[in-house]
């Protein structure tokens, strides 16, 4: 037999048989028999998979914990798929169906919209229990393309037919549990006696499916509601309806049928009436709003957000005129440091708070100021010869991550102020039970425009966006709910756009890069779309902040 080589953490250099299962070599090596979190699953050079992975090749290995990131992440999708299973066996005719991210849950609703009654939900949660009670296996196998679309045309999962319709591999992977079946597109845990800490929480007409935070993995914390968020959401799904495109596979149609034209027309129409009733809204505030303060995390399409709505503004007869909170940087010398110990601009503290204050105070009495230039060579902010005083038609615009914290301008009256947030929150789904993230979307866009613009490579973009998160969690989503209006700029088609970049990009990232299994994951996950060319996208469309040839100046 074969002997091949496996390098562990701890840099002990094991033999072993061709095929050793990584489970195998888990439960036989002393470094991993106490482990502080159970493991499961595993990165063998770099490649994230699941405990009855067989090695071939030399390899390195290292563990993935329960309370890593990605091991809640795979604990988030086996709670899904117990949840699938249990519905499926408690309510064969019923079809459940991922939403979104809701705090630490997943929203889910039936098919039908109709409200789930508290016996109902009650008995799911009991199946989900007595399920992990008796720790029956999660077992991955791989099957046929005929037999995995054979099977889900017979139980009416249509949303992976039609995902399958537009994939050829000759092998399918799928997960099962008792009768349940699923495709396989990431490791689930190996039992379901692992996925004890989760909560069903009603949330009309859906449930939440709660789960523990990989920063507290033992316990399922108290519930904070989003209402701007859900509310968002529930609009954006309204969107999909009158697009009649929800899922991967349905959008895949319209490219092969060439009638993603007019789908992408009215996508970006129905933008722009938003960013108009938001314009609107406003506009009701007229005489006491003064400053249109815009913030959402990375990626948002923040940019293109605030020049399209200047010019809704501009139709109700303001005159918008927008303040870069960059040039407000304090000097290099006096920006905080992160845990790191580099700069960190994103931390409030990085902000002249107090020179902000006097400047928007004094422009809102009537007076004028010299607005600052920030010169990032220098590292200081520098005269730029930029006057500016307000009329009584004059709206300021301020984009930048802090704008719904009321920590930025505490010395501005809050009557004054109309907050927006901005974030991409895609309703579209891989299938009924298995969701786009949010955090995808966006760090795709990320990926582009940084390669566009910036010169940076896909590893750039991938080893500095736990950082990003992490600024991201600490300075703007705890102050979602303080906006005034939200405004969702995912369009639907926009990922089967980034993939034609995108996917060179990712191949660039190689094995012995610790960023490859997440460079893998999105590759995996562009793979189940059909590519739309780039002319296709409007020159005024927000994709175009981050792929180019926009109309806008940046």
């Amino acid at each position: 037999m074969q002997t091949i080589f496996c390098t562990l953490p701890s840099k002990k250099r094991i033999k072993l048989d061709y095929g050793t299962r990584v489970s195998e070599l888990i439960r036989s090596e002393a470094e991993f028999s106490a482990p502080p979190r159970p493991i499961i699953a595993a990165l063998v050079n770099n490649e994230l998979v699941s405990l009855s992975f067989k090695i071939e090749i030399s390899s390195s290995l290292e563990p993935v914990s329960l309370d890593s990131v990605v091991g809640m992440r795979i604990y988030r999708n086996s709670l899904s798929f117990l949840l699938s299973r249990a519905v499926s066996e408690l309510f064969p005719r019923r079809k459940l169906i991922i939403g979104h991210s809701l705090g630490h849950g997943y929203y889910f609703y039936f098919n039908s919209e109709e409200e789930i009654s508290a016996d109902d939900l009650e008995g799911i949660e009991k199946r989900m229990r007595e399920i992990v009670a008796r720790n029956e296996p999660i077992v991955r196998r791989v099957i046929s393309y005929g037999e995995a679309l054979d099977y889900f045309m017979k139980t009416g999962h249509h949303s992976r037919v039609e995902l399958l319709r537009f994939r050829n591999e000759a092998k399918i992977p799928v997960y099962e549990s008792g009768e349940h079946r699923e495709i396989g597109y990431q490791p689930l845990v190996q039992s379901t006696g692992l996925l004890n800490l989760f909560e069903l929480k009603p949330y009309s007409p859906g449930f939440l499916l709660r789960y523990p935070s990989s920063a507290a993995p033992d316990r399922v914390a108290k519930f904070s509601d989003n209402p701007v968020l859900f509310s968002v959401f529930m609009e954006y799904k309204a969107w999909g309806k009158i697009l009649n495109v929800n899922s991967v596979g349905k959008l895949n149609r319209l490219v092969e049928s060439q009638k993603i034209g007019d789908f992408i027309q009215v996508a970006e129409a129905l933008h722009n009436k938003k960013i108009a009733s938001i314009a609107d809204r406003i506009a009701e505030r007229r005489g006491t709003v003064r400053a249109v303060m815009i913030a959402g995390p990375s990626s948002s399409g923040k940019t293109t957000f605030t020049k399209k709505l200047g010019i809704q503004l501009k139709v109700l007869g303001f005159n918008p005129i927008a303040i870069s909170l960059d040039d407000y940087f304090v000097p290099r010398e006096k920006t905080p440091l992160d845990e790191n110990g580099d700069y960190d601009f994103e931390a409030l503290e990085a902000i002249d708070i107090e020179l902000l204050n006097q400047h928007l105070i004094r422009l809102l009495k009537g007076e004028e100021i010299e607005i600052p230039l920030f010169d990032f060579i220098i590292g200081d902010r520098r005269p730029s010869g930029k006057y500016l005083k307000l009329n009584r038609r004059s709206i300021l615009l301020m984009e930048g991550i802090h704008g719904l914290n009321d920590a930025l301008t505490p010395q501005v009256d809050p009557e004054t102020k109309y907050k927006v947030y901005v974030s991409a929150l895609t309703q579209l789904n891989l299938d009924d039970r298995n969701r786009i993230p949010t955090t995808d979307n966006r760090l795709l866009r990320r990926m582009v425009r940084d390669h566009q613009f910036r010169g940076h490579s896909a590893l750039r973009t991938l080893q500095m966006w736990p950082s990003v998160r992490r600024g991201e969690d600490r300075n703007i989503f705890p102050y979602q709910n303080n906006a005034d209006s939200a405004f969702n700029s995912a369009l639907d088609y926009e990922l089967a756009v980034l993939k034609n970049y995108a996917e060179t990009l990712l191949r660039t990232v190689k094995p012995f890069h610790r960023e490859y299994a997440e460079a893998m994951r999105l590759t995996s996950f562009l793979h189940n779309f059909i590519g739309i060319p780039d002319r296709e996208v409007p020159r005024d469309s927000i994709l175009r902040e981050f792929i180019g040839g926009s109309k806008f100046h940046y």
